[in-house]
């Protein structure tokens, strides 16, 4: 799943001495349990849809307002994370942002007693607002628990654990949630109640992580009065650099298309002329999606020391459009394993985006990064877009959206992002 990027700190305040500096590792090891808290929590909404879908018998336009719901959070609540987290720090930016992530998540209690889709989608954009709130403070909070030097490798032990919660989560979530599976018809208050078990456990935990956390002490870090200053001229000058501003599409387009396989899938491999697995079973191959997309950091971070990040990413893309194009035109395993692949080349989509989008702006990084964190409301609006597609032309075709999304990352991947390098 996409991670809010860490922006740069001004006026770090570490101690240079070995022996005068304090151990950070409990703390690490606390947040690091909260990346992949947040990871497994954002994998769960795969699993929410189509219990949903069942249980309220709606559409598919419907079913995905589950992402929209969730994902627009990342719009909404992006900036006034960054101001909360400017006036009370970082630590307790986490602490509240558990806190609300804990509110959002006691909230499927009453919404499945009251068999209302209206609360479940009000407390999954409460719980939303609270991780968003959550990588705004978290990931810069990363970088001081150590060694500066070591900062960036840290970061990426930190996201690969988000990475292992997106794998468990639908794993976990099929055999806690749908394996009482709803019934066609209206009355499904019964299943419905199935979410509540596991969202109250996982308000405990992240209420308890909360508490676990208040005990940890963080470095102090400056304030950021320079980037601030320098954000309204930023603004102007920032929209002339096209690399960025393609950045910014690509980021959008990405983050929806990936949310919105992701969100169909479990549906996809349902279907009689597909797989026609329970909705169960397919949540449990669903682990193998967002699993894939784990082990191809792994390979991809070898690959590129050889190759160029953009012919990377090029080909990643095109190989996601052949797989959608697989998807959509057969049937049986052939096309339910091709749409399962496509996680392994999604792998450094994200990442790598990021990366060849702020590239030389200088001390305009930090904004750029905000602008580039704001496009993932792309998981909001890309997956609405299919399901509208689907309730038209059928499940099976309508992963021509995401088709055309990856289209566009591999012009990015050639060319998009090196206009910018030659003005």
């Amino acid at each position: 799943m996409p991670q809010i990027a860490a922006k740069p700190l001004v006026g770090l305040d570490v101690s240079s001495g070995s022996a005068s500096r304090p151990s950070y590792t409990p703390a690490l090891v606390v947040l690091t349990t909260l990346f992949f808290t947040w990871g497994l929590i954002t994998s769960l909404n795969d699993i929410l849809i189509p219990h949903f879908k069942a249980g309220f018998t709606l559409n598919y336009v419907q079913a995905m307002l589950v992402q929209l719901c969730f994902f627009s959070a990342y719009f909404v609540a992006s900036i006034p994370s960054g101001v909360l987290v400017q006036r009370i720090g970082y630590r307790y930016g986490i602490i509240v942002g558990l806190g609300i992530a804990g509110v959002g998540c006691l909230g499927f209690y009453p919404a499945a007693s009251a068999a209302s889709y209206a609360l479940f989608l009000v407390s999954l954009f409460v719980l939303a607002c609270g991780i968003t709130l959550l990588q705004v403070a978290a990931n810069p909070a990363v970088t001081v628990l150590g060694d500066p030097q070591t900062a960036a490798s840290r970061l990426n032990l930190t996201q690969a654990f988000n990475s292992l919660g997106t794998t468990i989560g639908p794993a976990l979530g099929s055999s806690l949630i749908l394996a009482a599976e709803p019934s066609a018809g209206g009355g499904a208050a019964h299943e419905l109640k199935s979410v509540q078990g596991p969202y109250l456990a996982l308000a405990a935990l992240l209420f308890l992580t909360a508490f676990m956390f208040s005990r940890f002490r963080l470095p102090a870090l400056g304030n950021e009065q320079e980037v601030t200053a320098a954000a309204g001229e930023a603004r102007g000058s920032l929209a002339k650099q096209s690399h960025l501003m393609l950045g910014v599409v690509a980021i959008f387009l990405y983050v929806g298309a990936e949310v919105a396989i992701g969100s169909f899938l479990v549906n996809f491999m349902a279907q009689p002329e597909i797989a026609g697995l329970s909705e169960q079973n397919a949540g449990h191959y669903l682990s193998l999606y967002w699993g894939g997309a784990m082990v191809g950091r792994f390979i991809g971070s070898a690959a590129m020391r050889k190759i160029k990040p953009g012919h990377l990413l090029a080909f990643n893309a095109a190989m996601v459009v052949l797989l959608l194009l697989i998807t959509m035109t057969v049937s049986g395993p052939v096309a339910m394993w091709s749409a399962l692949a496509i996680g392994l080349f999604n792998s450094i989509m994200f990442p790598t985006i990021f990366t060849l989008a702020i590239d030389r702006l200088g001390r305009h990084t930090s904004t750029g990064s905000g602008w580039l964190c704001t496009a993932i409301v792309g998981g909001a609006i890309v997956p609405v877009i299919m399901g509208f597609v689907a309730d038209r032309v059928g499940l099976q075709l309508s992963f021509i959206v995401p088709a055309v999304c990856y289209a566009y990352i591999v012009h990015y991947g050639l060319a998009g992002h090196v206009i910018h390098a030659r003005s």
